[in-house]
């Protein structure tokens, strides 16, 4: 996806749960079709471990003829994890690569020094029309690999360790939880787990991961008394194991890890830990200089000119 700041909306008070340290109600931006509502960053947290962008896509329904379009568009110093719960995207890039993403399975781009991909909907399943639902996150990179040649890798649904036991279904996308660990491989302590808890079992968080944060994806949880339900980040405080129970039949990702070693900078598609590396990767696109998509060259989205500079990002720490 393709990012561009929005206003955050008023919040409600959650000092009154200890376990968690703060409660983020994602803003919603209409991309044509598609509500995407993106809970990071924010200007209550910018960064939960590596991640440094976190939206949500849909769930929409798109009739027959009609699906999404996201052009071809450039990203450096970061990657990027697409994860659908229905419908599919068809991914182009600069690699050469050209790769159906369906639900349970992960997209896994790194852009290092450079990339240009382009999301949308194929021919077939404009045909068919379908309900699309998903995640789309970017994980920085440590500033070692920030300018590293540029990958794509794609892991299906049948390789990635399933916990299936007592009412609850743990899929493990990134790092390792509840026994099991992803084959991904994160350039940084990175966890990313999607969970469904059928009603009234209850699931243990550990404070194995420095940061760590849930986002509800469906039903009602609860934690220490208090419960959520669905479209909500919450940032637990770290040091603290606690227990989430599923008040409802209820779905919610786990996310976070290690945070990066300093503060990182981000501006559109761009991601660094140098502000002047945006500033060159601006001139960069706007002048061509980027690879081109297979199958996709004749379209781009431009520069954007009302973006304004880049914003520091680092942890619970707010723009300057």
């Amino acid at each position: 996806m393709s990012y561009a700041p929005c206003p955050d909306p008023v919040l409600g008070d959650a000092d009154s749960v200890n376990s968690i340290e703060t409660l983020i109600v994602p803003r919603a931006v209409d991309l044509g079709g598609m509500e995407v509502r993106r809970a990071l960053p924010s200007t209550k947290r910018q960064m939960v471990g590596p991640f440094i962008f976190f939206d949500q896509m849909g769930p929409a329904e798109f009739l027959t003829d009609q699906g999404i379009d996201v052009r071809p568009h450039p990203h450096i110093n970061l990657a990027t994890l697409t994860y659908l719960f229905e419908g599919e995207i068809l991914h182009r890039d600069s690699l050469g690569t050209e790769q159906t993403i369906r639900p349970g399975a992960v997209n896994w781009m790194k852009a290092g020094r450079g990339i240009v991909h382009s999301e949308r909907t194929s021919q077939q399943r404009r045909q068919d029309g379908q309900r699309l639902f998903g995640l789309q996150t970017w994980v920085a990179l440590p500033e070692a690999d920030e300018e590293t040649a540029p990958d794509f890798i794609h892991y299906g649904a049948d390789v990635l360790p399933m916990l299936d036991s007592d009412g609850i279904r743990a899929r493990i996308l990134a790092g390792a939880a509840f026994g099991q660990k992803s084959s991904l491989k994160t350039a940084s302590e990175t966890l990313y787990a999607d969970l469904e808890v059928q009603a009234g079992k209850s699931v243990p968080i550990d404070a194995t991961h420095e940061e760590r944060a849930l986002y509800t994806i469906s039903g009602e949880i609860e934690i220490a008394g208090d419960r959520f339900g669905k479209g909500q980040l919450l940032v637990l405080r770290p040091g603290d194991a606690i227990t989430v129970r599923a008040s409802t039949p209820a779905r919610f990702m786990l996310f976070g890890g290690a945070p990066m070693g300093g503060p990182r900078y981000i501006w559109w598609n761009f991601v660094s830990s140098r502000p002047e590396r945006i500033e060159a990767a601006k001139q960069e696109w706007a002048h061509g200089r980027f690879d081109t998509v297979p199958g996709d060259e004749a379209d781009f989205i431009p520069l954007p000119e009302s973006i304004g500079k880049p914003r520091r990002a680092f942890g619970g720490v707010r723009y300057p």
